[in-house]
């Protein structure tokens, strides 16, 4: 889930969500008209914005809505600005048009060769950075498996590389501690200390683990979801009047 636009002007927050779980399950059933009885924000650290020249943004999956508004800012400030952004195959890539608008060059990317350039976003930037092109600054938000082959992609580069963590978080103000990451051997909390943290830092192997730390759970209330959505259809199918 991520916040992908705002429009000051209108007052419209545009936020984007995959249902892989319970609670993105129930967003989903949400239509014109509902609401939410809290929005709380704006939360953690902002993304910090200043003119470093070439810039790259890269995001995988989800991740393509958060580097949206970052690209726009980058280019706001007078970055030239090349996003990357890929998908497991065509159907699933969003906002190509939001984010072609957003920066001066755009690339595509699909695992299954679908769409664009077939392989992974990390490949493409990993051409990039070997054509010799002069990178100075890379901002990336997707799946940690991807932020992490990123970093590692960029690292003999030396090129200044953020990332936005998704740990698992709870209340999103420092209080219950369930967002911890270790950087730079120090424990941060992505919700107040980040999300953004340099990539060349991140102990990518203890964030999947506590990423993974409730799969079991996180099963069961998704089924339990789906059994009680199928029930109450259902019911409503059974009542209705011949």
């Amino acid at each position: 889930m991520s916040i992908a636009d705002l429009d000051k002007k209108n007052g419209i927050l545009a936020i984007v969500f995959q249902e892989v779980g319970k609670s993105t399950a129930k967003l989903g059933t949400l239509v014109e008209g509902d609401s939410l009885a809290d929005v709380v924000g704006p939360l953690g650290t902002p993304t910090h914005i200043e003119k470093y020249g070439n810039c790259v943004c890269v995001g995988g999956g989800i991740g393509i809505a958060p580097i949206h508004p970052v690209a726009k800012a980058l280019k706001e400030v007078g970055n030239q600005v090349t996003s990357i952004i890929g998908a497991r195959n065509k159907e699933l890539l969003i906002m190509e048009d939001e984010s072609r608008a957003a920066c001066d060059n755009l690339i595509i990317s699909t695992d299954d060769g679908s769409y664009g350039f077939h392989g992974f976003v990390t490949q493409v930037l990993a051409g990039i950075l070997e054509k010799g092109e002069k990178v100075d600054f890379i901002f990336s938000v997707g799946p940690v498996l991807m932020m992490r082959a990123l970093a590692r992609v960029t690292l003999p580069y030396k090129v200044r590389t953020i990332i936005s963590l998704n740990p698992i978080m709870v209340d999103g103000t420092g209080m219950c501690g369930a967002c911890r990451v270790t950087v730079g051997n120090q424990t941060k909390f992505a919700c107040v200390d980040g999300p953004d943290f340099d990539a060349h830092l991140v102990d990518f192997e203890e964030l999947l683990k506590r990423q993974r730390m409730y799969l079991k759970e996180e099963k069961v209330a998704m089924d339990n979801f789906i059994s009680r959505m199928d029930q109450s259809a259902h019911h409503h199918q059974s009542h209705k009047p011949s």
